[in-house]
């Protein structure tokens, strides 16, 4: 079996977490586009794998949770008259959860904006923490009864709600609204309000954004099937996790988290992908063709 060279694997996935396009990896690694593709999958499933064995137990203090819109293949209002639109096509969310203090990407799952999302978020989120923790959301009615379920009484949970004036905008063009204040609700517990805040994790959104070419606005980079979205976005928060120095903390976030003691690599990602790789199997006998 054809394998590409450990450096040019590297400099593929490397190009995959710095906002590359698929098309253009292709062309510049001078390799095909289905090499790049299968090369995406096969890190996404390393580093789902790898989410899971590796963060849990995770000794927070204050979590913020957020989540950013994208679409697969389009738009949800445009859904109804694409051709040949997949099941899976429209908009998607991912929910994120990060450490305010370690930036660790805690938790995060993609999928709408129900509220069986927000469950499904927020159990994660508590099989993932050691302790108790202090929960910023905004103001999405979902978090209300997904918090309740997955913490019940044991959080220091409030939320930020933020309040927004009239949208003005060109018909046809993208503007969001201006933010004209936000107020602190008290939902469970007894959280601090000095850290109700959800500044981390929108800001980590915006590292997204900038991180994953299909995030990108007003282009035709948005992601054409949800596998791939979802690999791509597993990829990058293993290397946001574990390959990516912070620049305030100068550590990595998971080691500021104490997950890991050492500063990971592309190359120890791609490690794990060969790990998960079927051994080869024997070849069978060769069979001589016997002409009729």
């Amino acid at each position: 079996m054809n394998k590409l060279p450990l450096a040019k694997r590297v400099m593929i996935l490397s190009m995959l977490c710095e906002g590359s396009s698929m098309r253009s990896i292709s062309r510049v690694a001078d390799v095909s586009i289905n090499t790049v593709t299968k090369l995406l999958v096969d890190a996404g499933e390393a580093c789902l794998a790898m989410h899971d064995e590796l963060v849990h137990d995770v000794k927070a203090s204050k979590v913020q949770c957020d989540e950013i819109w994208s679409f697969c293949y389009a738009k949800q209002k445009n859904v109804a008259t694409a051709e040949a639109a997949p099941a899976e096509a429209g908009d998607v969310w991912t929910w994120t959860a990060i450490d305010a203090d370690t930036k660790l990407i805690c938790s995060y799952f993609v999928g709408d904006r129900s509220g069986q999302s927000a469950i499904a978020m927020m159990d994660d989120l508590r099989s993932r923490l050691a302790n108790r923790v202090q929960l910023t959301t905004d103001g999405h009615k979902a978090y209300l009864e997904a918090v309740e379920g997955a913490f019940g009484g044991d959080v220091d949970y409030a939320q930020l709600v933020k309040l927004y004036g009239p949208t003005i905008t060109a018909p046809g063009r993208y503007s969001p609204a201006e933010c004209v204040g936000a107020r602190k609700v008290r939902v469970e517990g007894d959280p601090d309000k000095k850290h109700v805040s959800t500044s981390y994790v929108e800001r980590q959104n915006l590292t997204m954004r900038m991180s994953m070419r299909r995030f990108t606005r007003l282009t035709n980079a948005f992601s054409k099937k949800l596998d791939n979205h979802i690999h791509a976005l597993a990829l990058y928060f293993a290397f946001y996790n574990f390959c990516r120095i912070h620049k305030t903390l100068k550590v990595t976030p998971a080691m500021a988290a104490g997950i890991t003691d050492k500063l990971w690599s592309l190359e120890d990602i791609a490690e794990r992908m060969d790990a998960r790789q079927p051994a080869p199997a024997k070849r069978g006998p060769y069979k001589k063709r016997v002409e009729a």
